[in-house]
């Protein structure tokens, strides 16, 4: 059981903190580690670490940085199998999940940053004036529990390729990936300073390192209410924010469409990683003279679905991550009821150890109800329903969020619909995520874009040199 949770300067190091938090595996309760609550010694330490690396990082010519890159996204795919059962054991996500996305999408996110590196227009000329594109400085990435190692990668790639260097604070529910992934690092060779990692709390450890002077970008992703926090942070030193937040998202399904589909391409993202994904596609609109076939379409596509242990190969649902996440979705659960709402499926706390829920599904819900308007962060899908196209646009749109959304009917007319769904991502039909393609969000939901090149504009500075 590691206590050695800090990595500055190239090395592991111990903690001036003595004030440790445990590590829960969420299927069993049991302890399966510690992780050090750094202090303001420990954070000052590591940004000036990364401080002290930039100016030399930066000057670095960016096809060596890649280099560096990607010998870490090497080191990711030798230790996969590692990386899969380490995330299974503290997120709780099923093995299947696990197998087929939380690394595959690291790989394949990476690969494709690194791959648009080679034409990133670092410099160019403009009018006359030679435009250099280089880094901010030091980058504080303060990352979240439900994709433990992906969301650090989004972060600290683009931020690493563009010149920065950077101090990652993960969450301390998911600490022991992050450890993992910071061998893997160091493994790769990267100078010292370029990479450093602290753990501790977000309200102590991560409010001391993103109000940091020496800080130049705090790139965040987590809930909207602490991403609005964060403003506030940066006025100090006007720092650069790019921020992922929270999601509420529509799947749309229009009349003539594979009802089915939509269906599944909802209830999926529901089910996979219990939920715990911002870009969920939670609120499924429907016609109104549909939802009575839409009930049997889900109750055949969930009865399939497998709550259990997520070591099993043919687990769907594991548990949620800790026991105060479990009962936020049992209390979101009991005000669905509260407000009128109609429990299709599921509903309860499941009696067995670990902290599961059953999966649930709600009917005649009205999209001015608590479960259609905030993030749940669980198993739990909303249906809703339309008289027409318009109003399911309007319907759609009627969120605080804008982060990701679905159609599914006739080619034509879904995309029509998806142009004027108020939302960064949206999914036609079996349309897919790339890559290299941008994600992020509209209004509430975050600014700033991850992926590919897109990434890589949120962590440069421009400069124009005139002759």
């Amino acid at each position: 059981m590691t206590k050695q949770t800090l990595y500055y300067n190239g090395a592991w190091q111990d903690a001036h903190s003595t004030d440790y938090d445990e590590v829960i595996n969420p299927t069993t309760e049991d302890v399966i580690g510690k992780v050090v609550n750094a202090n303001e010694e420990d954070v000052n330490k590591a940004v000036a670490s990364a401080k002290a690396a930039f100016k030399e990082w930066n000057a670095l010519a960016p096809a060596k940085r890649a280099d560096y890159l990607q010998k870490v996204l090497n080191g990711i795919s030798d230790r996969k199998e590692e990386l899969i059962d380490l995330m299974i054991k503290e997120l709780g996500t099923s093995r299947q999940f696990s197998e087929g996305t939380q690394v595959t999408i690291s790989e394949a996110e990476m690969q494709g940053t690194l791959d648009g590196i080679e034409d990133y227009p670092f410099e160019e000329e403009i009018d006359g004036a030679t435009v250099i594109k280089e880094g901010y400085g030091v980058v504080a990435c303060i990352t979240p529990w439900n994709f433990p190692l992906n969301q650090i990668q989004r972060k600290i790639t683009p931020a690493l390729l563009a010149g920065n260097t950077v101090v990652v604070k993960p969450a301390n529910l998911t600490p022991l990936t992050a450890m993992m992934f910071t061998e893997i690092i160091h493994d790769a060779g990267l100078p010292a300073g370029v990479f450093n990692l602290i753990t501790g709390n977000g309200s102590e450890t991560g409010d001391y390192l993103t109000s940091h002077e020496d800080v130049s970008v705090i790139s965040f992703t987590g809930s909207t209410g602490v991403g609005k926090s964060l403003y506030d942070k940066a006025k100090t030193t006007v720092k650069q924010l790019v921020l992922e937040l929270g999601g509420k998202s529509p799947m749309v399904y229009l009349k003539g469409g594979d009802l089915k589909l939509a269906v599944k391409n909802a209830a999926d993202t529901v089910l996979d990683n219990q939920g715990q994904t911002c870009s969920a596609l939670t609120r499924l609109f429907v016609p109104k003279d549909e939802l009575e076939r839409t009930k049997e379409v889900i109750k055949d596509y969930y009865k399939d679905v497998k709550v259990g242990d997520p070591n099993d190969a043919d687990t769907t649902v594991g548990p949620m991550v800790s026991e105060d996440q479990l009962q936020t979705v049992l209390d979101y659960i009991e005000k669905g009821k509260e407000e009128g709402a109609e429990i299709l499926l599921g509903g309860n706390k499941l009696d067995r150890t670990g902290y599961y829920v059953e999966p649930t599904v709600f009917v005649n819900v009205t999209n001015d109800m608590t479960i259609a308007q905030e993030e749940i962060f669980g198993p739990v899908l909303v249906v809703l329903t339309y008289d027409s196209v318009e109003e399911a646009i309007e319907l759609a749109n009627d969120s605080d969020y804008g982060l990701s959304g679905g159609v599914v009917g006739p080619e034509d007319e879904a995309l029509k619909v998806a142009r004027q769904i108020r939302t960064g991502n949206v999914l036609v039909n079996d349309g897919e995520l790339a890559p290299k393609a941008p994600f992020g969000g509209y209004k509430q939901s975050g600014r700033g874009r991850e992926k590919g090149i897109y990434g890589i504009d949120d962590y440069v500075e421009i400069k124009a040199i005139f002759k």
